[in-house]
């Protein structure tokens, strides 16, 4: 049984964390909507720094509690996104809640691997060189399921075709170890490379953007997701 006094002390622990884990008030300009102006004032370096400084209210449970009817509303008429991140679909990582964002923040673009191609490179032009997003965030994860199975030549249905866009990535991967799904260490290493191999192929396969980051319009960035700790750790 326990005593008062480790009962207090476990009631008042499970208070504090309840507490910190709340979404905050936040103040009005921290609701505020993009707009072209204020996409056209955040730089490339400053888009990237909004999503790391939304990553840490998220990972330290800090996040911005915003009337999302009313951003609804105010976006009706039109959109300013000062980013834009090509995910994966797992459910677990959501790119407006890891980086804290809210309606008509983010563009978001996700699909099995995060991987990028025709379809999702025509996305970002319009996200980018049409409505004026300042960067493109690449986002994997760690024990991502579409890379196991690329990593394991897993067979299903359409699911085949899908999976074939991730396996050049597990073929560039060096890593000690089997070479099977089993690996949680080549998992990683394969997740890690599909994402580089992502981001540089945006400015190989597209013009459009290679000239927005020669102008220095546009940063593209990658990153990786911890389904654990909820901390997002940015590649070079």
């Amino acid at each position: 049984m326990l005593s008062r006094r480790a009962f207090c002390g476990c009631a008042s622990a499970a208070l504090w964390s309840s507490f910190a884990a709340t979404p905050v008030s936040a103040e009005p300009a921290a609701c505020a909507v993009m707009t072209k102006d204020s996409q056209r004032a955040t730089s490339p370096t400053e888009a990237v720094a909004r999503l790391k400084a939304g990553n840490e209210r998220f990972v330290g449970g800090h996040t911005v509690n915003c009337d999302l009817l009313r951003q609804a509303k105010e976006t009706v008429k039109s959109q300013a996104p000062f980013a834009t991140v090509v995910g994966c679909i797992d459910s677990r990582v959501p790119p407006e809640l890891v980086f804290d964002q809210r309606i008509g923040d983010i563009f978001c673009a996700r699909v099995a691997g995060n991987f990028v191609n025709t379809d999702i490179i025509g996305s970002l032009e319009f996200a980018t060189k049409l409505s004026g997003s300042r960067t493109v965030v690449v986002l994997g994860h760690n024990e991502c399921g579409a890379v196991k199975g690329a990593i394991d030549h897993a067979q299903l249905g359409s699911l085949t075709a899908t999976l074939a866009n991730i396996e050049p990535a597990v073929e560039a991967t060096k890593a000690s170890g089997e070479r099977t799904s089993k690996n949680s260490a080549f998992v990683q290493a394969v997740a890690e490379t599909n994402v580089r191999m992502a981001a540089a192929m945006l400015t190989a396969k597209s013009p459009v953007m290679k000239q927005l980051v020669e102008a220095g319009d546009l940063q593209i960035v990658g990153a990786m997701h911890d389904l654990a700790t909820g901390k997002v750790s940015w590649l070079t």
